[in-house]
């Protein structure tokens, strides 16, 4: 055998294939190829040895001189008993059954000074000579993991009998080296060691937790060739790797074909049920238990209270506590610790918190029950008490499933501090080199936009696994480091290393933009390649890559290819992608395919995406109909749904419902009352906006901020304006870029320019919305050429224009009077940066040469533009007509607008009547105004903001001075009337 303690053994021996074809017992010329085991642990027993220490340290007074060598080997050392008195054999004998008691001790309390103090006293009195005394010997070692000691001693002994051989197999599996059990009993049968059915047991052991099935289907057949299947516990072990393989159908029908069924094979049926996701079949196997009279033990009561977790069956899962009460199980510390793990899934955490606190003993499991529970259900402040309640225990320490359960919830919630926190505390108990907690760091840093750091862990990883390479690509897609994301993913495939699904969809996601288009094709095809086409997360991703890169039929064949009939996640992708990117049209005819030709029932996902997409049309009555049937699938309470109900009335001008429906919510979140605030902005109802966040129920966020900011804007309330500004340095969000630009807004338009620019000036990030603002400032102030020289500044410093930049840039030149250079920008919005034109842009043209007096081109203007004329395009026309008092060529403009817009007719027809008006006509004007009145067409009134000067008028007289503005005017145009 050689000596393996100096020596380390490079051994090449694999598991045979087929075990029943054995003469005898296994020989090396039955090992296949193909399944090779790893080698021994190196051992080198001339280092420093614990026995060593613990001499040189004083624990044994009278210190033999064969423990003071500088290197110790396990030698046996057995004394001749010859010339020892009759007294000195029965202090030996006495000494002998000690250290046996002392290794028992040490066997069922694990502890490494134990074993070597039991090893020294052992050596000292020649009990290792004894193949019992060596057995437990070599059990305490491993029970203390010290598995190396183990090994070592089991390489000095020669004469190893079958029970020795089961302690060495029974040790590897207890230190999860598996793959060195196996090769023991290679070795064993090599060597002519007759197995048991212990030997099996622990061998089958090893298999079902590296879910070798094909091999443990092979000792299956052995135990049945050797007659040793009649062994209770080796069919429990065989039930156990069946389930743990899933393969339940063997498990299912070794069960049924067991004569000998006891606890812990239904237990063993019990949680292979619950481990391949099966709660319902694992809670019927348990009340069959209680039905048949079968002994329930605590892992009995335990795997049923987990299957009511996994099934989310809160009364069953009550039920079982109640009768494990009643049978004495309330203070088993497993049972406890799934009944806190029910009540956490369930929400129920005052229970959890109950059951917690009447345990008379807690382990770690119990703590991270807890932890987990406080984590799962958003309550952080008693996560991190409970953490620190936990630390000062001494017993019950955080485990690598307390961080990640921490560093888990720092990611979810984006707690940045608390999360670098914690990474401190994975250097501090030297835990950090455990790659399960540097991915989870990883994720947490990507998820709180710190990819930075992220980046610094990651290439401080010595050995990288699948999952950190994956969870690094991802965090730079989320981040919007797509070249960062892609270029990491063509290093990993350099490496050859193996992919995964994962790392496909991972790096799918950064394909955003049009520059990315031929990596993602790529990826389609590596994805056809690899025979993935059929997979719905696969097709999903795709389809949501090409309706970004704005492929629609791309998107529809990939739709097409797959069986999405009854697949809602399909149609929630295609349907949610053509909203996110404008084809609001085509959402909505996915929508009604997917009902009524396909007839496949929505859910909340689909009916969010297609309300948006109403809102977004301006389709009131379509999105009354959904908002029914949203009620009528019970899906309308949803806060969700809600909140794109919200929106979409907003948008829609219906404010009364959509208050409705926020008064309705019983759930609502911030987005809820940004979503109303934002629906009173966008309807010119700042005042109900303003009154309405004085009921605001959380802090607010950056949404928050600029729909009130936008409030103040409408109604020229500079002081609330100023205090909103205080709450923004208050709470931190100053160096928000939209934050930025509507402040921008609100202080140039109440007539503080100064303020503008100095909010301008002081933004350290300047985005486009920004600069926009700003340009958008100096034109509404008539200073155009401030704002073109703005605007070759935004261009020089890197920022590209978009369509609202030149909005901005045509409206001050409008307001300015630069005829020429409006004119001239437009064209190299067109040629040079490539922007197409929108009925924004054109209406400012018109607007511009209207002001001009150039009636002429603007109406030629309007013939060249492609296509149909906006209606705002013909309204900025006959506002310039109705200035310059040009009624031929305004009864032309409205007959357009007459056909264009039916439902808005009463506001042209006013204007029609105020031309004429202007000119005299005042015949015509009073037909235009019966008409009016004949159909009984109504206006909405403007909103008129309150002159400064009423402010100094007496309050008395303040309610009656816009009734006798209007006195007046009504007295003027009877006067001319």
């Amino acid at each position: 055998m050689g000596n393996r303690v100096q020596t380390i053994k490079s051994s090449k021996a694999n598991f045979p294939r087929y075990l029943i074809r054995l003469t005898g017992y296994f020989s090396s010329s039955l090992l296949p190829p193909n399944k090779k085991f790893s080698s021994r642990i190196p051992v080198g027993c001339k280092l420093k040895h614990p026995i060593l220490f613990i001499g040189s340290h004083g624990l044994f007074s009278n210190v033999h001189p064969l423990f003071a060598a500088k290197s110790f080997h396990f030698s046996t050392v057995v004394q001749p008993f010859a010339k020892m008195s009759q007294r000195d054999s029965y202090r030996l004998y006495t000494q002998f059954y000690d250290v046996i008691d002392l290794l028992k001790s040490s066997t069922a309390r694990p502890s490494l000074v134990t074993a070597t103090i039991a090893h020294c006293l052992a050596i000292k009195i020649g009990a290792l000579a004894h193949l019992p005394a060596c057995t437990s010997l070599l059990t305490a070692y491993s029970r203390a993991k010290y598995f190396i000691s183990a090994l070592a001693l089991f390489d000095e002994f020669c004469d190893r009998d079958v029970i020795l051989w089961n302690a060495m197999i029974n040790a590897a599996v207890e230190n999860k080296s598996y793959n060195v059990a196996m090769q023991f009993f290679v070795e064993m049968t090599e060597v002519g060691v007759a197995f048991d059915s212990t030997t099996l047991l622990l061998i089958v052991s090893a298999l079902s937790h590296m879910k070798y099935l094909k091999h443990g289907k092979s000792f299956h057949c052995l135990s049945i060739k050797v007659g040793m299947l009649g062994d209770c516990s080796l069919c429990n072990a065989l039930l156990d790797m069946y389930a743990k393989c899933g393969d339940l159908t063997s498990s299912q029908s070794m069960f049924t074909w067991m004569d000998c069924r006891d606890v812990i094979s239904w237990n063993s049926m019990l949680n292979g049920f619950l481990y391949n996701g099966h709660p319902g079949k694992s809670s019927w196997c348990f009340r069959e238990m209680i039905s048949l009279g079968i002994r329930v033990d605590s892992m009995s009561l335990s795997c049923a209270i987990s299957a009511s977790a996994a099934s989310g069956e809160l009364s069953s899962g009550q039920t079982i506590h109640a009768w494990g009460i009643k049978q004495g199980y309330n203070f088993d510390i497993s049972c406890s610790n799934s009944l806190i793990s029910l009540y956490s899934e369930s929400g129920d955490i005052e229970a959890s918190k109950s059951v917690f606190k009447e345990m008379v003993l807690k382990d770690v499991i119990s703590w991270n029950a807890m932890i987990g529970g406080f984590a799962s259900n958003g309550m952080i402040l008693e996560t991190f008490d409970m953490l620190y309640k936990m630390q000062l225990t001494g017993y019950a320490q955080p485990d690598v499933a307390t961080l990640f359960t921490i560093i888990s919830l720092c990611a979810e919630r984006m707690l940045l501090r608390e999360g670098k926190t914690v990474h401190g505390f994975t250097f501090r108990r030297q835990m950090i080199s455990d790659l399960w907690v540097i991915n989870s760091l990883l994720d947490m840093y990507s998820k709180c936009n710190c990819i930075i750091k992220a980046e610094l862990l990651f290439n401080a990883i010595p050995k990288r696994d699948l999952v950190s390479w994956n969870v690094m690509i991802s965090g730079y897609s989320r981040n919007g480091y797509s070249k960062e994301a892609q270029s990491l993913f063509k290093t990993l495939t350099h490496q050859c290393l193996q992919l995964s699904f994962s790392t496909v969809l991972a790096v799918i996601s950064s394909c955003i933009s049009l520059d990315s288009l031929q990596f993602g094709k790529s990826i389609h095809c590596w994805e056809i390649k690899a025979g993935l086409s059929s997979n719905i997360l696969m097709v999903n991703s795709l389809m949501h890559m090409y309706i970004n890169f704005g492929d629609l039929s791309a998107a529809f064949m990939l739709f097409d290819t797959i069986s999405s009939e009854e697949d809602i996640a399909c149609w929630n992708t295609i349907i949610a992608g053509c909203t996110n990117n404008g084809h609001f049209r085509e959402a909505l005819a996915t929508f009604n395919w997917m009902r009524q030709v396909m007839d496949v029932m929505c859910d909340s996902i689909t009916l969010v995406n297609v309300i948006s997409a109403c809102g977004n049309l301006l389709l009131i009555y379509e999105g009354k109909s959904l908002h029914g049937l949203a009620i009528k699938t019970f899906v309308g309470s949803e806060t969700r749904v809600q909140n794109a109900l919200i929106t979409m009335y907003g948008r829609c001008g219906h404010t009364k419902s959509a208050r409705s429906v926020l008064d309705f919510c019983s759930s609502r979140n911030l987005c809820s009352w940004n979503c109303m605030i934002s629906a009173f902005s966008q309807n010119k109802e700042g005042r109900r906006a303003l009154e309405l966040f004085h009921f605001l129920e959380f802090e607010p966020n950056e949404i928050t901020i600029v729909a009130l900011l936008s409030a103040c804007n409408q109604l020229g309330l500079l002081r609330q304006g100023k205090q909103i500004h205080g709450l923004v340095l208050r709470i931190g969000i100053f160096e928000n870029s939209f934050i930025s630009a509507a402040l921008v807004d609100m202080y140039s338009n109440c007539g503080q320019l100064d303020l503008g620019w100095q909010i301008f000036t002081r933004s350290k990030d300047k985005s486009i919305a920004v600069w926009n603002s700003m340009i958008s400032a100096y034109g509404y102030h008539g200073n155009g050429q401030m704002a073109i020289q703005l605007f070759h500044k935004m261009c020089d410093s890197g920022v590209r224009p978009s369509k609202s930049s030149f909005v901005s840039l045509l409206s001050a030149c409008s307001h300015s009077g630069l005829v020429n250079e409006g004119l001239w920008y437009y064209r190299v919005m067109l040629e040079e940066y490539g922007v197409e034109a929108v009925t924004e842009h054109q209406v400012c043209v018109v607007d511009m040469l209207g002001r001009a007096g150039k009636l002429e081109e603007a109406y030629e203007f309007i013939k060249q533009i492609p296509g149909e004329a906006g209606v705002g395009v013909w309204g900025a026309l006959l506002s310039a007509c109705n200035y310059h008092g040009n009624m031929e060529m305004g009864r032309e403009v409205a007959e357009h607008l007459f056909g264009l817009e039916p439902e808005n007719v009463v506001g042209y027809y006013i204007s029609l009547a105020n031309l004429y008006v202007s000119v005299g006509g005042w015949k015509d004007a009073m037909e235009f105004r019966q008409i009016i009145q004949h159909k009984n067409l109504k206006k909405l009134p403007a909103y008129n903001i309150r002159p400064r000067y009423v402010d100094h008028i007496p309050k008395a007289v303040q309610g009656n001075v816009g009734q006798v503005l209007d006195q007046k005017d009504e007295r003027e145009m009877k006067a001319k009337l």
